[in-house]
C-alpha cells in the first residue's frame, strides 16, 4: 500500500513545479527525472519495472492498486494538476519517472543476431515513438538514434510509444559508432530508400535473419550520402500503388516485421532448408517504392 497522499492546490508548489519543469524537458529544474501522463503510461512504467519517484492524481484518480509505500503520492487540485501538465484534456494521473539508462551493449551482446533499427536524423517525435513501439512488437533489439534526431523522451514520442520506451533500449550513437559496431559485431546494415534501382533489394529478397540494422532517414530528405555510403546495402518496400514514398514509421515498422517474420519462420521449421526465405505473396512484390518518408 502507498503512503498516504499530501493535498497540494497551490501552483507554485515545489512538487508541482517539479512536474511543470520535467514535461517542459527541462532538465536541471526536474533533477533529471522525466514526466508522464495517463494511467496507460503510469501502468506501463510500473510493469517495466521503472523507477516512479513521485505519483500525482486528482481527487477523481485513484492511486494504482499495489503501488509501492516507497513512492511518493501528491493529491493535486484539478487545476493544479492542468496548470502542470501538457496535454489539453488531462487525465488526471502523472508521474515523475527515472528514465532507464542503456548502453549499446544492451542491444548487441545479449542477441544471438541482433535486429536494430537505426534512426538517422528523425525530426519527428511521433514517427520516432511509433518506430519504438513497433522495434518492442517485433522484437527488435534496440533503437539507435544519431546526433540530431528527436529524443525519444519528448512528450508526443513517449506517448507515440505507447511505454514501449520503457523496455526498448534506445542508445544515441554516431556515425563512427555505428560503423565500429558493424564490424565488430558483423551487422549488415540496410538502408531504406524508396527507389528500386539497381543494386537495391526489395525487402522480401533479403535475409533478415543474420544480424541486421535497418537505417531510417529524415522524413524530408530521407537518409544522406554519409549513412547511404555507410551501408552494407539498399533496401526497398515493394509497393503497388501510385506512391512516391512511405512515411518514415511506416517503413521502418514493415521492414521489422518483415525480419520478425522471416526469423519466425526459421525458428518454427527448424530442421528445415534454411536458405530458402519465405516470400510475401500477392501484388506486393510488384513494383518497389517508397521507403523513408
Amino acid at each position: 500500500m502507498a503512503a498516504t497522499a499530501t493535498a497540494i492546490s497551490s501552483r507554485t508548489n515545489a512538487r508541482v513545479k517539479q512536474l511543470r519543469a520535467a514535461f517542459a524537458g527541462q532538465d536541471r529544474l526536474s533533477g533529471g527525472l522525466v514526466a508522464i501522463e495517463g494511467e496507460h503510461l503510469v501502468q506501463e512504467a510500473l510493469r517495466s519495472g521503472i523507477e516512479v519517484r513521485t505519483l500525482f492524481h486528482t481527487e477523481r484518480q485513484k492511486t494504482p492498486v499495489g503501488l509501492d509505500r516507497s513512492i511518493e503520492v501528491v493529491l493535486l487540485t484539478a487545476d493544479v494538476f492542468a496548470s502542470a501538465v501538457e496535454t489539453r484534456s488531462p487525465q488526471g494521473i502523472a508521474a515523475l519517472i527515472t528514465p532507464p539508462k542503456f548502453e549499446l551493449t544492451d542491444m548487441l551482446d545479449r542477441a544471438t543476431s541482433p535486429m536494430i533499427l537505426i534512426a538517422a536524423g528523425l525530426q519527428d517525435p511521433g514517427n520516432l515513438g511509433t518506430l519504438v513501439r513497433s522495434a518492442d512488437a517485433f522484437g527488435a533489439t534496440g533503437v539507435i538514434t544519431t546526433p540530431g534526431t528527436v529524443s525519444a523522451w519528448n512528450q508526443k514520442a513517449l506517448r507515440s510509444s505507447a511505454g514501449s520506451v520503457f523496455r526498448t533500449p534506445v542508445v544515441t550513437a554516431t556515425a563512427a559508432e555505428i560503423a565500429e559496431i558493424r564490424q565488430k559485431y558483423g551487422i549488415r546494415l540496410l538502408a531504406a530508400v524508396g527507389t528500386a534501382e539497381e543494386g537495391v533489394l526489395a525487402a522480401p529478397d533479403a535475409d533478415l535473419r543474420q544480424p541486421t540494422g535497418f537505417l531510417i532517414g529524415n522524413e524530408g530528405v530521407g537518409l544522406t550520402e554519409e549513412w547511404i555510403t555507410l551501408a552494407t546495402q539498399r533496401v526497398t518496400i515493394p509497393c503497388p500503388g501510385p506512391v512516391e514514398s512511405l512515411n518514415a514509421a511506416v517503413a521502418g515498422s514493415l521492414l521489422l516485421y518483415e525480419a520478425s517474420r522471416q526469423r519466425s519462420s526459421t525458428a518454427a521449421t527448424h530442421g528445415a532448408d534454411k536458405t530458402a526465405i519465405p516470400q510475401i505473396p500477392g501484388p506486393l512484390r510488384r513494383r518497389p517504392t517508397g521507403a523513408t518518408r
